[in-house]
């Protein structure tokens, strides 16, 4: 058991850590029996604790009872430890005599003290709210906190029991999803949509050749589309841009979300209160009901991408409503449109109804926006969560994005595979309606991404149901039993997804893990 000696202003990040690093705690009290006490303010408590862990960028009365050196630093410092290093983004401590700057040890007969250098709970703040800068998108930093805890923990006071972010039976969850803004090239007269399709898929593609992001039957398969189009127009040729049923052949019975545009024509408005035309979709959901549904009677999901409804309750309802007559949901998530996101978001959606969000990830790059693969509810939320994306294929392939070939598209994205596997967790995808059509052509590459995370173990489940998993985790509580820890599952397990398992931590690399009965007792010996 971990007692945690946090601010009151910190107790609700306190709590959300404690989600994502799913291993019995509670809050410090006098005479606690806890094998393990975190502290993260000023006065720190007397405990009897095995290992006192103390976080904080302020020198405090530990600090100056010790003969080492203590030099403050300024914010955005990396921190070092073993081979692994991640971004510290508010002030912290360098330690100048220890072995390792960022961290110095002291143990008397009975307890090891720790002495960690910045403000945990802060920094976990500041990764659920703001997130982080492009810079730092490829560093899983939220999920190296939990580590540096853990190992740590296993260090001077093992054993651990975690519910870890692994889903019975496989290693990770993949979580394929799509943006629908077109649906079909027919929707576009003389727009700047058409006007780029026709660059790209002549000129454009030709230079794609020369820098080897094409290849001479993709230049011609869009040469061909260029030569269709009137007939596309006219009725007489297939529209090369509707590409629903080609994404159920591609992914083969690999569960998906569709997140769809509710009304035609409509931009919403930016933080500025301006409207871009190019914001607006050229198709109705209404038009497109037959098509949802058979899409959901696939397994698939259906979800809304949201126009006005990051930034205002009522908009957000009645998007949401479009969406839910179409296709009978009672429960629905929501990415937004271009990815508009405020600091009030989350709030508003919750008001609006909705019970998960995956709009935070980045437009230009790939990776860890809120640094971790993990479902998150945010701090302003009690119910709604948090499914952060991490791979879209526009930050890949856009010339002013990644600006990738397809090889360097997949180097780039196997170590968010490699670390999905390692960690857990979901890692979410997005992929364009049209991103599989003419002139894009990018199905070799998402293609090539599920067969990677086939290999991998993967459970592919639709954001929906990644949300209800990690929501079933989050329900798992724990109680000091008569020989350990019982585990208690607050609503029984979900026999339609996959089970939780239960991970004991012996020393280092050892563990061994169960499968979550409600109800269980782990008996932990060090």
């Amino acid at each position: 058991m971990i007692a945690v000696a946090a601010k009151v202003e910190d107790h609700p990040v306190v709590i959300e850590l404690f989600e994502l690093f799913k291993t019995p705690w509670e809050f410090f009290q006098p005479g606690s029996r806890a094998e393990v006490l975190l502290c993260a303010q000023n006065e720190i408590p007397t405990t009897a604790a095995k290992l006192v862990l103390i976080y904080g960028s302020e020198l405090n009365a530990f600090d100056r009872a010790q003969s080492t050196p203590v030099r403050p630093l300024g914010a955005r410092q990396m921190l070092a430890h073993g081979e692994k290093s991640f971004p510290i983004y508010g002030p912290s401590l360098a330690f100048e005599n220890a072995a390792n700057p960022a961290l110095m040890e002291a143990k008397n007969e009975s307890q090891t003290i720790v002495r960690i250098g910045y403000d945990l709970f802060s920094e976990i703040r500041q990764l659920l709210t703001v997130g982080q800068p492009m810079e730092h998108a490829a560093t899983p930093t939220l999920e190296r906190h939990v580590e540096l805890l853990r190992e740590l923990i296993l260090r001077h006071a093992a054993p651990l029991l975690e519910i870890p972010p692994v889903p019975v039976g496989h290693n990770f969850i993949a979580c394929l999803t799509h943006d629908v803004d077109h649906v079909g090239i027919r929707n576009h007269k003389f727009d700047h949509t058409l006007f780029g399709f026709l660059f790209r898929a002549t000129i454009g593609s030709v230079l794609d050749v020369v820098r080897g992001k094409k290849n001479f039957g993709q230049l011609a398969t869009n040469w061909l589309a260029v030569l269709k189009l009137p007939f596309v127009h006219l009725g007489l040729a297939k529209d090369f841009w509707y590409q629903f049923d080609h994404y159920v052949e591609l992914e083969n019975g690999a569960a998906s979300t569709f997140f769809v545009i509710p009304k035609k024509g409509e931009t919403g408005l930016d933080v500025k209160g301006n409207r871009s035309p190019k914001r607006a979709a050229s198709y109705d959901a209404r038009d497109l009901k037959d098509i949802l549904i058979g899409l959901k009677n696939g397994g698939k999901e259906i979800g809304i991408h949201g126009l006005d409804a990051w930034r205002d309750v009522v908009a957000g309802r009645e998007e949401k409503k479009i969406i839910s007559d179409l296709t009978g949901a009672t429960e629905s998530g929501v990415r937004m449109h271009w990815l508009y996101f405020g600091e009030q978001s989350p709030a508003v959606l919750e008001a609006a109804g909705y019970t998960y969000d995956s709009t935070v990830g980045y437009n230009g790059t790939v990776g860890y926006r809120a640094g971790t693969t993990q479902v998150f509810k945010p701090l302003t939320t009690k119910f709604l969560l948090e499914l952060p994306m991490h791979a879209m294929d526009t930050a890949l392939f856009y010339p002013s994005y990644l600006n990738l070939s397809p090889a360097q598209a997949a180097e780039k994205m196997r170590p968010l595979v490699e670390f999905a596997v390692q960690s857990g967790g979901a890692f979410v995808v997005n992929w364009h309606d049209r991103s599989i059509a003419p002139e894009r052509l990018w199905d070799g590459s998402y293609t090539e991404l599920i067969s990677e995370c086939k290999k991998n173990g993967a459970w592919f489940a639709t954001a929906g149901q990644a949300v209800a998993w990690f929501r079933q985790r989050r329900d798992v509580a724990f109680d000091r039993g008569a020989n350990g820890i019982k585990i208690r599952t607050a609503t029984g397990v979900d026999k339609n997804l996959p089970g939780l398992r239960v991970r004991v931590h012996a020393t280092g690399d050892k563990f061994l893990d169960q499968t979550v009965r409600d109800d269980m007792e782990i008996s932990l010996s060090a």
